[in-house]
């Protein structure tokens, strides 16, 4: 449908996936604008503002036409949703308040362990908790992630867990909070469209794998993931 809008789907805040502006920007959207351009067809960018994640991929063929926001691939997710090609691999890390002594999830016992509803770092501090390694786990609203944030700096709970590239860039201008464990989990992450469109995804593969080839997806990478940890988050190129 060439001319057609092409609806992008994306929470925010996330840098840096989705960076709120005008327009708005970030790895994802600057992505997707990519891969409309191939498309022929201009991007309107969405913005997802639910209180649990996994709620933006009920939009899809409603509102929205892909989700684009820093989204990983889970068994359960494929339930809700068409996966195109994987672009980026990351996992979730751990922020902790600099004088706290918590070097990472074998330091939580005892500790309330924070996240966001439908993120994917839930089943991991779920599984933590199961297992006796954290005291408590508190879900915040996605939108919530700068009360989570003020929380940690006040000690409110003990640790917070979110994907990599995501959390570095949240904590930079918070010299009280720091970075204290990265690839506790190892994630694909990739845009989405709805179960019964395999023709969008197919040509959003098509048009990927044309800006691989042309060096698009590296020169992003370069851009936004330049802080990211090498050894946590890399590029799919």
């Amino acid at each position: 449908m060439p001319g057609v809008p092409l609806r992008v789907g994306s929470a925010f805040p996330d840098p840096p996936f989705e960076v709120a502006g005008v327009p708005p920007t970030g790895f994802d959207l600057d992505w997707m604008a990519a891969v409309a351009a191939e498309l022929g067809r201009p991007p309107a960018v969405r913005h997802y503002e639910g209180s649990d994640f996994d709620g933006i991929f009920a939009e899809l063929g409603r509102s929205i036409d892909v989700v684009a926001s820093g989204a990983t691939v889970t068994e359960y997710r494929k339930t809700l949703a068409r996966w195109c090609e994987p672009y980026l691999r990351s996992g979730q890390s751990l922020a902790a308040a600099a004088t706290a002594g918590v070097r990472g999830c074998d330091d939580l016992r005892g500790l309330t362990l924070g996240v966001q509803s439908g993120n994917t770092s839930q089943p991991v501090a779920e599984r933590l908790l199961a297992a006796g390694r954290v005291g408590a786990v508190k879900a915040y609203a996605y939108s919530e992630i700068r009360t989570a944030l003020d929380d940690l700096e006040h000690g409110t709970i003990g640790a917070l867990m979110k994907l990599e590239p995501v959390l570095r860039r949240m904590v930079a201008d918070r010299p009280a909070l720091r970075i204290v464990q990265t690839g506790i989990t190892s994630e694909l992450l990739a845009v989405a469209v709805a179960l019964d469109d395999a023709a969008l995804a197919g040509r959003i593969d098509d048009a990927q794998q044309a800006l691989r080839r042309r060096g698009e997806l590296a020169r992003l990478g370069r851009r936004w993931l330049a802080d990211s940890d090498p050894e946590a988050t890399a590029v799919l190129t």
